[in-house]
């Protein structure tokens, strides 16, 4: 993966800007910072209930922004659907005790969150002089408050609706202070649960944790990897919501992998190696995409360009006044710059701009002070620094319940962190969450005439699979191999064992044609061109190493240009004679699939079903469009599926296109089965923390809008389940003395779950070392009345579906088909396949 591609899998922290030429900058701390996180969400919560006038008059241009994730608060999907209204919670499988990584909310009896409008007369422009002026009062207000400059919250009640205080300046100018009671929110109501969390947030700081983010981080513990430059700062990630019964803290561990050296020691080393010549291309290259750390304020930045006219002596305006950014750094943070001549690295920071204000510019860093995040693909290919990595940031389930354990125990035993929670009336459970979840049974597995079960602990049968032929596989009568000259022996090898592990499992392949290219990729590229035909059936590709840009014309070629299935495989993997036999196994069972193969299956009650997975990817290399990928099953065992990917616009993650990808799959299914589906199952994966009001507004409208294209009278129930793998819920069971993590098939649906949503927990996968990760799925619409039961039920056999991989995933196998399709043409094709292929399974 690029470095563009993991900043974008971390996502882009927001952070204090560094001034930018041409804008006007002014750097100013506040001690309320916090309370702009929460007043965006009063603003919508105020105006829809038609209260406090005052309030409203403040422009919203004025206001900072919020977590994505308290976007998906209010979206009550539960209450269309009239079959889990009482009840959404199953009965089959097992009963498991676990406990969870929860800590409730308490608060002392008839809690109340008062809100106030403050006004200033005369107006007072500054916010900092507004709240100097408002805390002169403290014997009214009490020590527990939290102002804006414009909006008052107190745990208590004023004697009066309307208190009227006076203040005076440093000039002697009186001032009237008018307080307004405005609301009384409830402990439940969307504003105080955004205001947990600000108070929360206060707690981790007085706990001197920095926040890096989302997240908060401990740099004064950190780890240090010498022998790998690299550095461990531990921390938690912290969400306050509302559950089943209470309002609880979700809280995990966190780990922040920091690279000693700085973003001028990795340029200074590029040039080195690439030379002067090609310096500015591969440096623009290796750089952009990535995000990087600036120690002096504890922010992260996602670099988006390079100022190669730019250095830190020249200067910005800065309060009237020009200064450069050597002079700003030592004045403002004490930092002295060595490098004058070093170019400034561009982040286009996402900001609001203020009202009547210039817009904001982007921030401009100075790579001395700026210090890289992550690893690049070179480090997470080398074994010793993952395997040293994992063993400090891979916990098992017994040590991260003693790490979350201890966490709040410090929070209990801080003087000043207690002292912010008393004064709130707060406190915090100090067990984590015991609940009760259900373990399904596992599946049957039907492969050919055969069927057998799995070793339900381990949640894989590629040993059983062994030596049993696959439901079909086309004949492989016409394929070429092709390799370079030095990796002969590799080609030779893999050609002799894929003939023996051939026939057991019921493939039959004649020789194949093999062909030798020069090695260099337009050699490669001019070898395909020269033998692949329309009646080529597979092509395999001996690389002789992992270049992303061979790879990536191979598959374009073979994708776009003459639509062929295609398996690449790097030499080194067919270097060890001892594992041969089960490489060029797994190898033999994609190529057939590739080819239209159907290898095994489970049991599928539900007759004339279609289950469809949505997934998106964005591709920055090709004007940063957006690839959405549609993969629907073509038949009762769900062993074939139809493929369609559409690219978007920059940056867009529903997708536009689904209307027309959906009905290409419906006509594709009606194809096969000479009738259309009954009942439509759609799982939609990728969407991110705040998009799911878009699709249960947008893209559920264009799915029933793509079913009535087919026919007026064609009316099949329908199901929309969005899958979210990308979240910070932990489930353990104690199995004697041992805390350990919940089987394969634990279904959670009580306590943990959102009572607006129709959602449920499914731990589908094993883990041979660390915490096994929980899927998330919420049914945002459903017309099918399939029982809650059924519906977890479903969703965990086609868990078991995904053919590159013989064994349970942690999500349904057309989501992850969904995004294998949308990763490749969003990596390395970058344009639509052909529609040739849209009924085989050509990305695996």
């Amino acid at each position: 993966m690029t470095g563009r591609a993991r900043a974008r899998s971390r996502g882009r922290a927001r952070g204090q800007e560094t001034p930018a030429p041409g804008a006007v900058r002014e750097v100013v701390v506040t001690f309320f910072g916090d309370i702009l996180v929460l007043t965006i969400l009063i603003w919508v919560y105020l105006a829809v209930l038609q209260i406090s006038a005052g309030f409203q008059q403040v422009k919203l241009g004025e206001r900072g922004g919020r977590r994505r994730d308290f976007h998906d608060t209010g979206i009550n999907t539960r209450q269309a659907m009239e079959h889990v209204k009482d009840s959404k919670t199953g009965a089959t499988g097992a009963v498991i005790k676990l406990s969870a990584n929860f800590f409730r909310i308490l608060s002392r009896p008839q809690w109340v969150l008062y809100q106030y409008h403050v006004d200033f007369k005369p107006p007072m422009e500054s916010r900092r002089l507004r709240s100097a002026l408002f805390f002169q009062h403290e014997e009214v207000l009490g020590p527990a408050r939290s102002f804006d400059g414009a909006l008052l919250f107190l745990p208590q009640r004023l004697h009066n609706k309307e208190t009227i205080l006076h203040s005076e300046t440093r000039n002697g100018e009186k001032v009237q202070i008018t307080v307004t009671l405005t609301n009384e929110l409830p402990p439940t109501s969307p504003v105080c649960i955004q205001f947990y969390n600000i108070i929360f947030r206060r707690i981790l700081r007085v706990l001197n944790m920095q926040q890096i983010g989302r997240n908060y981080y401990n740099p004064n513990d950190p780890l240090n990897i010498s022998q790998h430059k690299l550095t461990i700062w531990p921390g938690y990630t912290t969400t306050i919501l509302r559950y089943e019964s209470s309002i609880m803290m979700c809280t995990d561990v966190s780990h922040k992998v920091l690279r000693s050296e700085t973003v001028l020691d990795f340029m200074v080393n590029l040039r080195q190696q690439c030379g002067a010549q090609r310096y500015p291309e591969i440096c623009a290259k290796e750089l952009i995409g990535l995000i990087v750390l600036t120690k002096y304020n504890n922010k992260t930045y996602r670099v988006d360009d390079i100022a190669w006219d730019h250095t830190p002596n020249n200067t910005f305006k800065r309060g009237g006044t020009d200064i450069s950014f050597k002079s700003y750094y030592k004045t403002q943070y004490g930092l002295d710059i060595t490098d004058g001549n070093q170019v400034l690295l561009i982040s286009h920071v996402k900001k609001v701009a203020v009202a009547g204000g210039p817009p904001p510019g982007p921030a401009m860093l100075v790579p001395e002070l700026c210090y890289l995040t992550g690893l690049t693909d070179k480090m997470r290919k080398d074994f010793t620094i993952m395997k040293d990595l994992s063993t400090h940031t891979r916990l098992n389930p017994d040590q991260r319940e003693k790490r979350l354990s201890r966490f709040i125990s410090n929070i209990q035993k801080n003087p000043d962190a207690q002292a912010e929670l008393t004064k709130w009336g707060l406190s915090f459970d100090k067990q984590l969450l015991n609940l009760t979840g259900r373990v399904l049974g596992g599946e049957r597995i039907f492969q050919g005439s055969r069927s057998y079960e799995y070793n339900p602990q381990s949640a894989d049968w590629s040993r059983e699979m062994r030596g049993i032929p696959v439901i079909s596989s086309p004949p492989l009568n016409n394929w070429l191999i092709f390799h370079a000259p030095r990796n002969s022996m590799e080609a030779q090898s893999l050609l002799q064992t894929l003939h023996k592990v051939s026939g057991p499992l019921g493939i039959r392949m004649q020789r194949a044609v093999v062909i030798e290219y020069e090695d260099h990729q337009l050699s490669l590229l001019r070898a395909l061109q020269h033998n692949v035909g329309p009646e080529t059936q597979m092509v395999v590709i001996i690389l002789p190493n992992n270049s992303k840009d061979k790879y990536d014309s191979v598959k374009k070629y073979l994708c776009v240009d003459c639509p062929t299935p295609s398996q690449c495989v790097v030499a080194r993997t067919l270097s060890r004679p001892q594992a041969l036999m089960t490489v060029a196994t797994k190898i033999a069972l994609q190529m057939a699939c590739k080819m239209g193969g159907e290898l095994w299956s489970v049991e599928i009650p539900l007759k004339q079903l279609m289950i469809v997975g949505i997934d998106c990817y964005h591709d920055t290399t090709a004007g940063k469009r957006s690839i959405g990928a549609l993969v629907a099953s073509l038949n009762p065992t769900m062993s074939r599926w139809y493929s369609k990917c559409v690219l978007q616009h920059k940056g867009q993650e529903i997708m536009d296109a689904l209307k027309m990808a959906l009905s290409g799959a419906l006509k594709d299914y009606l194809k096969f089965n000479n009738c259309l589906p009954s009942r439509i199952i759609v799982y939609r994966d990728g969407v991110g923390d705040g998009q799911l009001h878009s699709v249960v507004n947008y893209e559920v409208s264009q799915i029933m809008d793509s079913i009535k294209s087919i026919g007026q009278d064609y009316e099949p129930k329908l199901s929309v389940v969005v899958v979210k793998k990308r979240i910070s819920s932990r489930f353990f069971t104690q199995i004697g003395d041992k805390v350990t993590n919940p089987p394969p098939g634990t279904v959670i649906d009580t306590e943990v779950t959102r009572p607006e949503w129709y959602d449920f927990y499914i731990v589908s996968q094993s883990v041979r070392s660390g915490s096994v990760s929980p899927t998330h799925y919420n049914v945002v619409y459903d017309t099918s009345g399939l029982k809650p039961d059924h519906m977890q039920r479903l969703t965990y056999k086609l868990c078991h579906l995904y053919y590159n991989w013989q064994g349970i995933i942690r999500v349904p196998a057309p989501c992850q088909y969904a995004h294998k399709l949308a990763f490749l043409v969003g990596q390395s094709i970058h344009k639509q396949p052909s529609v040739q292929l849209d009924d085989y399974l050509f990305y695996l």
